[in-house]
């Protein structure tokens, strides 16, 4: 099979598998890429593509560049999490662009993808720039270890992935919704929490490991990804829009 026509059916059996299992088959077709969208994982856009009939439809937008050094397992969380804010769309209330909103974050959770800024327990379940973790026993785990018991993969890796597996970002970059503040009340132990590294290619070319020779660290945001240079044991608080006085973590 040609390797074009080898990855997108098996994005578009996983879309199938998990629209059929988690929206009772109610979300309408969407055309299925690959981008590799700066520090996101995927993101969805309404209405962005249309034929020559004039038939428009949603697009759900994956990042292979992810795909080596993370478990299919948290790939495919990824197009859930993309499907429901299609979900949202088409059957629900979104906010204002850009916003996660508690209809959003409901929905996540009744289906096992916890929402969460930080991408684990204890993060808030709304705002600007979202993650989720995978609730172990939930509606997406289930459903997952079903379509996984199939020997379903994603056969082709993007060989340079951005980052060490050690350090995942946790943005999302969508087209939604509206604000609040809630943590989610999980503990650690409630999560499926697959070790990243563990979870790498021996076909992939990972990114050397810098060496900081002079006496500054790096510093990041854990919620926009903003970064900073600056003396050792600085306790630094991110002011950009929606990262709420994150702290910055040493890189």
């Amino acid at each position: 099979m040609h390797p074009t026509q080898q990855i997108y059916d098996e994005l578009q059996s996983a879309y199938d598998h998990f629209n059929k299992a988690l929206f009772d088959d109610a979300l309408p077709d969407c055309l299925i890429t690959l981008q590799r969208e700066r520090r996101t994982f995927g993101y969805y856009c309404r209405d962005r593509f249309v034929n020559h009939g004039g038939t428009i439809t949603d697009e759900i937008a994956m990042n292979p560049a992810y795909f080596g050094i993370r478990s299919i397992r948290k790939s495919l969380s990824t197009l859930v999490h993309e499907m429901v804010h299609q979900w949202q769309i088409h059957f629900g209330k979104p906010g204002r662009r850009g916003y996660h909103n508690k209809e959003w974050a409901d929905k996540m959770d009744a289906l096992g993808l916890i929402a969460s800024n930080t991408g684990q327990p204890g993060g808030k379940r709304v705002g600007e720039q979202m993650d989720h973790y995978i609730q172990k026993g939930g509606a997406f785990d289930q459903a997952c270890d079903s379509l996984l018991s199939q020997q379903y993969r994603l056969s082709w890796l993007d060989r340079f992935p951005p980052y060490l597996p050690s350090k995942p970002s946790s943005l999302d970059e969508t087209d939604e919704d509206e604000q609040g503040d809630l943590d989610d009340g999980h503990l650690k132990e409630d999560y499926v929490d697959e070790d990243e590294e563990g979870h790498v290619s021996p076909y992939v070319q990972l990114p050397k490991e810098t060496v900081n020779k002079t006496n500054r660290q790096k510093y990041r945001c854990p919620v926009c990804e903003s970064q900073a240079w600056g003396k050792p044991g600085l306790q630094l608080i991110c002011g950009g829009e929606g990262c709420d006085k994150a702290r910055f973590n040493v890189v």
